[in-house]
């Protein structure tokens, strides 16, 4: 080798390393190691707090056995939310190696279900993160789901005679209106009087309460029920299943990826999208480039309550197949929480759903399994979220450096704002 070559060789290796140094650095100042930080955190005071609530502990007769039975509780917790979520690694393989059909979807049942119950939370975590980027307070997704649930459920049983791959479009796109409807009523008065838009969202959440029981108990009672349930939907109208029972996968989901595909596209490679985000920024900056913030903010605020409503059809066609009373389990409150995690970008919502989908559906064996009370996956999703609305305690806790410059902060114009 020349004594030219050889020098090159000698620098090329500093180089190398100095980039693999640069990588860690700015990956240690990036916001995406501070939500996994994070989410690690929160599992970690879980298990403290599964520690506490733990009467064994405190009964046991000597200090090193009291924390023994403490980590037994810990681990037993865990190991159920994980099984629950997951599958048990064990009996996926045995039915794999078995061969029969209702062994494996048994096995893969726990993981399939924890898709059905992130999907609902994709579609609202997409609302409430639209509106956040137009600098919107989206509160009202609960009422805009079920809305849009009622108007899905009132396709699905009212349309007869209609192919699958017609029916199932026309009645999610029904729940699509009646979301955007509701979205559009807080949105108008936001746009053109100035009304706050958290409480006229807040007060439609209620209305729309109120509306679902008033049809649940009249128009589209089933009558052959005592209670407030709907009829069920025609079969065509049910988004399609994969696996026979007892697996509820559908397509719903895939639906469900597509929207935040298009949310993405919308936003961060279309001139409406760069608007949108613009009037989310700064609106004085906005109009005074000549943006219509009036139609921005109703667009907006529409498009939000449509995902929101699809979020309740997406329930009705591909899960429930009819609709009664209270069929929400908090999902548009939760969906604030999802659009704080992901940053409210489409990719980083679908993460976030996907992780509460998983919580939310292994909580259901960790109480049968553990005995450990399903509320703890509400706990564990509010310190998750108190420490990403905080970044500062996790990069004080990690010593973690800070970033270079600010990260991009959505100004909510509904909280004092232009």
């Amino acid at each position: 080798m020349s004594e030219e070559k050889m020098k090159e060789a000698k620098k090329e290796k500093p180089a190398r390393k100095d980039a693999g140094k640069t990588f860690l650095e700015e990956f240690s100042k990036s916001s995406t190691l501070v939500t996994i930080l994070a989410i690690i955190s929160g599992l970690i005071l879980g298990g403290f707090l599964v520690a506490l609530t733990t009467e064994a502990v405190y009964t046991a007769p000597s200090f090193g056995q009291g924390l023994q039975v403490a980590l037994n509780a810990i681990w037993k917790t865990y190991e159920a939310l994980f099984t629950g979520a997951i599958g048990t690694p064990s009996k996926i393989i045995a039915a794999l190696q078995s061969g029969e059909v209702e062994a494996i979807r048994r096995a893969f049942n726990p993981f399939f279900e924890s898709l059905v119950a992130s999907t609902p939370y994709i579609f609202a975590g997409l609302a409430v993160a639209l509106g956040f980027r137009v600098g919107l307070f989206n509160i009202g997704a609960e009422g805009q789901i079920f809305v849009g649930a009622l108007c899905a459920v009132a396709a699905g049983i009212y349309l007869k005679g209609l192919p699958h791959f017609i029916h199932v479009p026309l009645a999610m796109l029904a729940g699509a209106l009646g979301g955007a409807v509701w979205g559009f009523i807080p949105g108008i008065l936001k746009a053109k009087t100035g009304a706050h838009e958290v409480i006229n969202s807040i007060m439609m959440n209620y209305i729309a309460f109120r509306l679902s029981e008033f049809f649940l108990t009249g128009v589209l009672k089933d009558p052959e029920k005592y209670v407030p349930v709907s009829a069920t939907i025609e079969e065509s109208a049910k988004l399609t299943r994969y696996f026979a029972a007892p697996i509820r996968f559908h397509s719903g989901f895939f639906i469900a990826l597509v929207m935040a595909l298009l949310v993405y596209i919308l936003l961060f490679k279309t001139k409406w999208g760069f608007e949108l985000r613009t009037v989310g920024a700064n609106t004085s900056a906005a109009q005074y480039a000549g943006m219509n913030i009036v139609f921005n903010i109703v667009i907006a605020m529409s498009l939000s309550g449509a995902l929101a409503g699809m979020a309740g059809a997406n329930e009705v066609l591909g899960v429930n197949h009819n609709l009664a009373v209270a069929f929400s389990s908090g999902y548009g409150f939760d969906a604030i929480a999802l659009a704080l995690i992901g940053k409210n970008h489409p990719l980083g919502v679908v993460l976030a759903a996907l992780l509460f989908g998983f919580l939310r559906n292994g909580a259901v064996q960790m109480q049968l399994t553990a005995g450990i009370p399903i509320d703890i996956i509400s706990i564990l999703q509010a310190f998750i979220l108190a420490f990403i609305a905080a970044p500062a305690i996790i990069r004080t806790i990690y010593r973690l450096k800070e970033p270079d410059h600010e990260e991009a902060v959505v100004k909510l114009s509904g909280w004092g704002g232009n």
